[in-house]
């Protein structure tokens, strides 16, 4: 067959993730699609992956992906004609603590709404499904009857298979040399020859860092990437599984211990363990990669991994009467979040990322429908922010700090991700110019979208210990302080360092033309902000921006920190030429002035004209330094958010702290912002509601508001039992499920737990259950608006 010079779309790389991705376009009909492959499919990290493919995780996306993947996998053969061993065991998680039950609960609630089958165990449930692992010890366990384990090789094959059924090609001992940009679409160059394409995706496992060089010089920053090495091992024949075996037929359940970090499978007759050490070792850091790697392992090191050889002896001892047969060490990626990259290039455009993933087999299938949907569709059917690569931003790429948080991820493979805590590796990248002054006055710091922020403002003698995070309850060293920070904004004067927006400056003749044309509705006045939505191309929400309008073509678009680089894009692919858009996220820094008493407090030292109303914007002067004054505030109260040049903003913000006006935290201020009825970027507001669904219907034309939708935003109030709900939370009403939890807070002001909530459009009035934790609590549920100032008396005055 001759080498194409044409294709649609070309995919760099033959594991799992690549030839999926190729299976799942041709199903949408784009058969004219070629994969490249350097050495023989599976040549890379799915050639020595265990094949373990659990339901189970603590994202929404992740959780859609592995279930799309596990379902896929159960008919896969049967559909494409190709035989797989695919072993669905089950799984038993096992629990050493309350608190690891409760992320159980959760996931198990959140596996509900997709239609999973997870169930709690009970510690004789448990004996009685793996009758060799000891149980005294534990809290208890959680069931997935769905979970198993597939051989790699065979998948890739199959979903090879099922491509070249449909029309798809895929040529092997092709390795890829570079790409050329041609027009709006590619050339891709080969050993064997070049091919012009209209979308290009990498797929290149752990060499997709190298693979991404090629489009540094068109806009991709780095990929945020780190290899890690990766054991596990296989034992000999053990008599007593032997013996189930043939008593049962078929094969005992996998079991995990997060507690401790590993997993037992079971192997022929023998048993596979996996840990995730603490201990861990990040490989070819210092550009030392070789440039072929394929079907290739390490020399094992198990003094890495003896402590948890030896924990899982005492949790199995049947374990430790078997010798080992084999060590697998070999590479895996990893990225700073431990999460995959599915979905467009941050800043190139037509080009797309399939890589680092870390559980390629459980993965493989939904990503490669993910990644299909981005190209055919445009957006996938699902959020999948979580694994979006513009989730990244250019920062993210700093090898050191991306080697802190890989091995941080790995190390806590299995670790709970409490609302109150945060991880240590990799912070301060970036940093307010208030950050020591901020810690000198008690702040607790997180990242949000990188930047380091306030949480909440410690006092002597408060613990502000890592250990005193590790709770999924409200209450904690913070609470207090929150209420105390919620408080003097009520009742007087909050100061807010909100560093980190992402900020865009827009400029040039026809530039409220083209913007009105993004948008669903309708631009601010000279003078004036507003804020503006964006739909996706299937008709889901996009992102949502503050729009700030200085003179009649001259516009500034605010928008999270998080949404940096997913923003950007939106707006840099289709500008219009003779347009300019810069970005000033980190040249420009932002100071909310907010409480009944801010305009008293702001007076003394600004020129600018305090008595403007209600979203008014202006430039002006704080403190003698240049600012423009934004008449808005998150928190619900009378206020102005001062933006203004980085270097500026110390001597800003100790004027104010000389005065009577004291600093707050980013957790008063979800409390306050729930209490008006004020979305969330990324909880609330999500690619996976419309924007109508969202409640945006003032943000959208009139004529483009089309039918009502059958489900909306609504606030609910909860019976108080200590916890807030997580985002996906189910809402049940007479045993059924009707609803999820977007977003959840206690509000101060109101003092009620709040919650936002998608629920069946006209819920209001009702009393409904949310699952919390493994809890049911009653909630009562309110139509979309504010529970504080629902007239908005306070933020007019």
């Amino acid at each position: 067959m001759t080498f194409p010079e044409k294709a649609r779309v070309v995919i760099i790389g033959g594991g799992a993730v690549g030839v999926s991705s190729l299976y799942h376009l041709a199903l949408e009909g784009w058969t004219d699609c070629v994969l490249l492959e350097r050495n023989e499919l599976t040549a890379g990290s799915t050639w020595h992956a265990a094949g373990n493919c659990p339901n189970f995780a603590g994202s929404w996306a992740v959780m859609n992906i592995q279930r799309y993947s596990m379902a896929l996998y159960r008919e896969l053969a049967e559909r494409v004609d190709y035989p797989m061993n695919y072993h669905v065991s089950g799984t038993i998680r096992y629990a050493h603590s309350q608190e690891r039950m409760e992320e159980f609960e959760h996931v198990r609630a959140m596996g509900d709404i997709q239609g999973l089958k997870m169930t709690r165990m009970t510690l004789d449930e448990m004996k009685e499904k793996y009758p060799i692992g000891e149980t005294h010890d534990l809290v208890g366990g959680l069931w997935d009857p769905e979970d198993g384990d597939i051989d790699p090789a065979q998948l890739t094959q199959a979903l090879a298979k099922g491509a070249r059924d449909l029309g798809a090609r895929i040529i092997r001992h092709c390795p890829v040399t570079g790409v050329t940009r041609d027009g709006e679409g590619w050339i891709v160059h080969s050993e064997q020859g070049d091919i012009a394409c209209d979308y290009v995706v990498n797929a290149a496992g752990y060499y997709a860092a190298r693979v991404a060089e090629w489009f540094e010089p068109y806009g991709r920053p780095p990929l945020p990437m780190v290899v890690m090495s990766h054991q596990y091992l296989l034992t000999e024949p053990i008599p007593e599984i032997e013996a189930w075996s043939k008593e049962h037929g078929g094969k005992l359940p996998m079991v995990r211990d997060p507690d401790i970090s590993y997993y037992l499978r079971q192997e022929k007759t023998g048993l596979n363990l996996g840990p995730y050490e603490r201990n861990c070792q990040s490989v070819w850091t210092n550009g030392d990669m070789p440039e072929d790697f394929s079907f290739q392992l390490w020399q094992e090191d198990l003094d890495r991994i003896e402590d948890y050889i030896a924990d899982a002896m005492e949790r199995v001892p049947s374990l430790a009467t078997a010798g080992v047969s084999s060590v697998i060490n070999g590479p895996i990626p990893y990225s700073p979040d431990g999460l995959p990259l599915i979905g467009p290039m941050p800043g190139v455009k037509n080009a797309f990322d399939a890589n680092v993933f870390t559980f390629g087999i459980a993965q493989g299938g939904g990503a490669g429908k993910v990644l299909a949907d981005w190209i055919v569709k445009g957006a996938p059917d699902w959020d999948c922010f979580d694994v979006d690569p513009r989730r990244f931003a250019a920062w993210c790429s700093d090898p050191a700090f991306c080697k802190a948080k890989a091995e941080e991820v790995y190390g806590h493979e299995y670790g709970m991700h409490f609302p109150h805590m945060r991880w240590p590796a990799g912070k301060d990248m970036l940093t307010s110019p208030n950050h020591e002054a901020l810690q000198a006055q008690g702040a607790q710091m997180a990242p949000y979208g990188g930047w380091e922020r306030a949480t909440w403002f410690a006092k002597e003698g408060d613990d502000t210990s890592f250990e005193s995070t590790q709770t999924w309850k409200r209450e904690g060293p913070w609470h207090k302080r929150v209420a105390e920070e919620v408080a003097a904004v009520r009742d007087g004067t909050g100061v807010l360092d909100l560093s980190g927006f992402s900020r865009f400056e827009l400029s040039g003749e026809g530039a409220a033309e083209w913007l009105s044309g993004q948008i669903a509705g309708r631009l601010p006045k000279v003078g004036r902000m507003t804020l503006c939505y964006f739909n996706g191309p299937t008709g889901k929400f996009a992102t949502e921006m503050s729009v700030s309008r200085w003179d009649e073509d001259r516009f500034t678009l605010i928008t999270a920190a998080a949404a940096r680089a997913h923003d950007h894009d939106l707006l840099a692919h289709p500008l219009a030429e003779g347009l300019t858009l810069t970005d000033t996220s980190e040249s420009m820094s932002c100071l909310l002035v907010t409480g009944p008493t801010s305009r008293d407090i702001l007076a003394p030292l600004t020129e600018g004209d305090l008595s403007a109303s209600w979203l008014s914007v202006q430039e002006t002067t704080v403190c003698g330094k240049e600012v423009r004054l934004q008449r808005v505030s998150f928190a619900g109260e009378l206020g102005w958010e001062v933006h203004g040049a980085r270097d500026d903003m110390p001597a800003i913000y100790a004027a104010l702290m000389e005065t009577e006006a004291v600093p707050f935290g980013m957790f008063a201020l979800d409390t306050m912002r729930i209490e008006k009825g004020y979305r969330a970027w990324g909880s609330d507001l999500s690619p996976g509601y419309t924007l109508r669904e969202v409640g945006a219907d003032r943000f959208i034309r009139k004529d483009e508001r089309g039918e009502d939708p059958a489900r909306c935003l609504h606030v609910l109030t909860l019976d108080d039992m200590g916890y807030d709900p997580l985002p996906m939370s189910p809402i049940r009403q007479d045993g059924e499920i009707v609803g999820e939890i977007t977003s959840a807070a206690f509000g101060h002001r109101v003092g009620k737990p709040i919650a936002m909530a998608m629920l069946p459009r006209g819920s209001e009035g009702q009393t409904v259950e949310v699952e919390v934790f493994g809890h049911k609590v009653t909630a009562a549920v309110h139509a979309d608006g504010a529970l504080w100032d629902s007239e908005n008396e306070r933020i007019r005055a």
